[in-house]
C-alpha cells in the first residue's frame, strides 16, 4: 500500500459518509426472491437522481433566462440534453429484462408506477407539458400535493423563452405573455413569427438562437426517451394494463404525439 494514502478516518468525513452510501445501497429491497427485481430497482431508482438533477438544471436555466441573461443558461441546458441521453440508455438495459422474468415479480408492485413519479412530472410540467388531471395520484400525500400544484401554476422553461424574445423587441401577443399558466401550452402565431425572425437573422439574435437550439435539442431528448419508454413497455407486457391502473402503451403512444415547444418544430418548415 502507498504511504501516502490515508486509511484512518475516524472523526472525519469518508468518500462514503460524503455520498451517504450507507442510505442509498441500502434501499434496494427486494419485494419477491427474484434475482431480476434488483435491475428494476436500480434502473428506477438512478432515473429518479438524474431526474433530480435535471430539475436542479432546468430551474436554475429558467432563473437565468428570466434575469435576461442567457448565455450561463446555455451550458445548463446542455447538461440537461446529456442527462436525457442517459435516461434514454437506460431503457436499452431494462429491456434485457424478459416477460417471463418480469411476470416473476410483477405481482409485488402492488399499485407502485412509474404515472406516479413526481419528478417526471416536475420536468414534464417545467418544459410547458401541463395537465392538471395527472396530479391526482399525489393528493394523498400532502406536502407533496402543495409542490405539485406549485409547479402547475408556475411559468414553464418555454414560457421564459417566450419572455426572452418579447423582451429584445420581437412582438408577441400578449396572451402569451400573460396567461394563466396553469393551462397546456397552445400554439401561438406571434411565437412562431419571432422566432422565425430570429432564425432568419442568427448573427442578430445569436444568443435567441443559440436558445431556441437548446430547447430544440431537449424537446427532441425528450420524445426519444419517451419512445424508448414505450417501445420498452411494450416489448415487456405488450398492451396490459398498466401497474396503478395506468393504459400502459396506449397512454405512452398518446403522449408522444404531444410534442414540446411546438413553434420550434413548425417554423422549420416555414423558413
Amino acid at each position: 500500500m502507498e504511504k501516502d494514502i490515508r486509511t484512518d478516518f475516524s472523526g472525519s468525513m469518508s468518500y462514503g459518509d460524503y455520498l451517504r452510501l450507507d442510505r442509498i445501497l441500502g434501499s434496494q429491497n427486494r419485494r419477491s426472491g427474484h434475482h431480476d427485481e434488483m435491475l428494476f430497482i436500480v434502473i428506477h431508482q438512478t432515473s429518479e437522481l438524474w431526474m433530480k438533477l435535471i430539475l436542479h438544471e432546468l430551474n436554475a436555466a429558467m432563473r437565468s433566462i428570466r434575469a435576461g441573461e442567457l448565455e450561463p443558461s446555455f451550458k445548463m441546458l446542455a447538461r440537461v440534453s446529456r442527462i436525457q441521453q442517459q435516461l434514454t440508455q437506460s431503457w436499452s438495459i431494462l429491456s434485457t429484462l424478459t416477460p417471463a422474468e418480469y411476470m416473476g415479480f410483477r405481482d409485488k408492485l402492488g399499485s407502485a408506477s412509474g404515472f406516479q413519479s413526481h419528478q417526471n412530472r416536475l420536468i414534464e410540467f417545467a418544459l410547458g407539458q401541463k395537465k392538471a388531471e395527472t396530479l391526482t395520484v399525489f393528493r394523498h400525500r400532502p406536502e407533496l400535493d402543495a409542490v405539485m400544484q406549485e409547479a402547475l401554476r408556475e411559468p414553464s422553461l418555454y414560457d421564459a423563452a417566450i419572455g426572452a424574445l418579447a423582451a429584445r423587441g420581437l412582438p408577441v401577443d400578449e396572451a402569451a405573455l400573460d396567461r394563466d399558466w396553469s393551462q397546456p401550452y397552445a400554439p401561438n402565431a406571434s411565437v412562431e413569427d419571432a422566432w422565425l425572425t430570429v432564425y432568419r437573422d442568427v448573427e442578430g439574435y445569436w444568443d435567441l438562437y443559440e436558445l431556441a437550439e437548446k430547447l430544440a435539442d431537449i424537446g427532441s431528448q425528450q420524445q426519444a426517451w419517451r419512445f424508448h419508454h414505450l417501445s420498452t413497455v411494450e416489448r415487456i407486457i405488450g398492451h396490459k394494463q398498466g401497474t396503478g391502473g395506468s393504459s400502459g402503451v396506449t397512454y405512452l403512444k398518446r403522449v408522444l404525439e404531444q410534442p414540446f415547444f411546438p413553434e420550434l418544430w413548425s417554423l422549420r418548415t416555414k423558413l
